[in-house]
C-alpha cells in the first residue's frame, strides 16, 4: 500500500524529535497559551496503547506545555464508539487531534471534518487513508514483516525443518491498513520459499480468534505437516501458542510476534515464542506530542519523508522496528529501559538467569 519512500533509518527523523519550531525540551512554560489536544487510541487488549503510548504522549506534551490539556479516548476496537470520540474532542474545543483508527475508512468522514474546522490531524501508528491531514507518525511497516518473515525462515533453518511442512499466517486486524503492509513484507520474504497451508486476516487482532485460526489449521492441515507461524503481533501469538499446547505440540512450533509485550519478552526467554519486533514506542509517542504542541501554536515542521494514502503525500516519520530474538533482550529492550529486570525476570528467573539476565 505505501508507494512513496520507504524509511529504513531513522536518521532525520530522530535528529528533528528535540527540534520541532518552538518546542525544544526546555519549553515547559504555556506562554504559547494553553491548548486542548486530544489522544485517541484504537483499543486495550494490546498492552502497549494504555502501559505505554498514553503516558507518553501525555508526559511529553506536558514537558513542552504546562498549559495545554490533553483529553483522552480510547475506542476499545469499536469503530462506531471512536467516531464518536473524535466528534466529542472537537466538540470540546480540541485544537489538534492525534488519531490512532480503528478503522481508518470509517473515521474517515470525522478527519474531514476536523479538516473543515482547520483542526490539524495526526495519524498516530496506523495510516489513515482516502483523505488529507497533516502527518503520519508510525513504523516502518513493510519492514516489520519482512523481519518476521526472515526470522520464521531463521528459525525453520535452524530446527531443520524448512522444507519439510507448511506455516500458518495469522494476520492483523483487515480494517488497520497497517495490517496489509505487514503482510505485504511477510510475503516479501516468505512466498516461493516456504509454501502457506492457511492464512487469516484476524479481525480485532485478537488473541482468541488468532487461537481458533490456528486450532482451525491443525485440523485442516494436520498437526505434524505444520512447522512454524507468522503472526503479527504478540498477543495473537499468544492465541496460537494456547493452540499449540492445546494440541500437543512438544516443543511448540517456532512463532513470530510484535510489540514486544512482556509475556511476550518472557516466553522468548522459556522458548515458547522465537522472536517479537521491538518499537520504539516512546520515540513515536515523544515525536507525535512534538507535532501536536508545534501544531497548537500554528507551526508545521517539515517531515523526513511522504508516504501516500490515496489522497496525495502525507508528511511522514516512519521509525525504524528492530528484531529480537533471546540474544538481543539484552542490548535493545533493557538497554532502551522499555522494561526492567525485574519486570521480564518476574516469574522467569530460571531463563533469564540461563539467557546471561541475571
Amino acid at each position: 500500500m505505501r508507494t512513496t519512500n520507504r524509511l529504513r533509518t531513522t536518521t532525520a527523523a530522530m535528529a528533528l524529535l528535540m527540534a520541532v519550531a518552538g518546542c525544544g525540551s526546555g519549553s515547559k512554560s504555556g506562554s504559547h497559551g494553553a491548548a486542548t489536544i486530544a489522544l485517541l487510541l484504537p483499543e486495550s487488549k494490546t498492552t502497549r496503547y494504555e502501559s505505554f503510548d498514553r503516558p507518553l504522549f501525555e508526559q511529553r506534551v506536558k514537558q513542552l506545555c504546562a498549559d495545554c490539556k490533553v483529553v483522552y479516548f480510547n475506542a476499545d476496537q469499536d469503530p462506531g464508539k471512536q467516531q464518536n470520540q473524535v466528534e466529542s474532542a472537537l466538540t470540546q474545543g480540541a485544537k489538534v487531534l492525534a488519531l490512532d483508527a480503528v478503522d481508518a475508512k470509517a473515521v474517515a468522514p470525522q478527519v474531514n471534518e476536523a479538516g473543515r474546522r482547520h483542526v490539524p490531524v495526526i495519524a498516530y501508528d496506523r495510516l489513515i487513508t482516502g483523505v488529507k491531514y497533516d502527518y503520519y507518525v508510525s513504523f516502518d511497516n513493510v519492514r516489520v514483516g519482512e523481519m518476521q518473515g526472515q526470522a520464521l525462515l531463521d528459525a525453520l533453518t535452524s530446527r531443520h525443518t524448512l522444507g519439510k511442512g507448511r506455516i500458518v499466517m495469522l494476520n492483523g486486524s483487515p480494517t488497520d491498513p497497517s495490517s496489509a503492509d505487514y503482510k505485504k513484507g511477510a510475503h516479501n520474504v516468505l512466498d516461493g520459499k516456504v509454501p502457506i497451508g492457511r492464512e487469516f486476516d484476524t479481525p480485532d487482532w485478537s488473541p482468541d480468534k488468532a487461537q481458533q485460526e490456528m486450532e482451525q489449521s491443525v485440523t485442516a492441515l494436520g498437526r505434524d505437516s505444520i512447522v512454524g507461524v507468522l503472526s503479527a503481533n504478540d498477543g495473537m501469538a499468544g492465541g496460537a501458542i494456547a493452540a499449540m499446547r492445546r494440541a500437543g505440540y512438544r516443543p511448540l512450533l517456532p512463532i513470530t510476534g510484535q510489540d514486544a509485550e512482556v509475556t511476550a519478552v518472557q516466553r522468548i526467554l522459556t522458548g515458547d515464542q522465537y522472536m517479537t519486533v521491538y518499537l520504539n514506542i516512546k520515540a513515536q509517542a515523544y515525536k507525535s506530542a512534538e507535532l501536536a504542541v508545534a501544531l497548537a501554536r500554528g507551526q508545521k515542521p517539515p517531515a523526513p519523508g511522504n508516504v501516500a494514502n490515496g489522497s496525495g503525500q502525507i508528511p511522514a516519520f516512519l521509525l525504524a522496528p528492530t528484531a529480537v530474538t533471546r540474544d538481543k533482550i539484552k542490548d535493545t529492550i533493557l538497554k532502551d529501559g522499555f522494561y526492567t529486570l525485574s519486570q521480564i525476570c518476574s516469574g522467569a528467573a530460571d531463563a533469564c538467569k540461563s539467557a546471561g539476565l541475571q
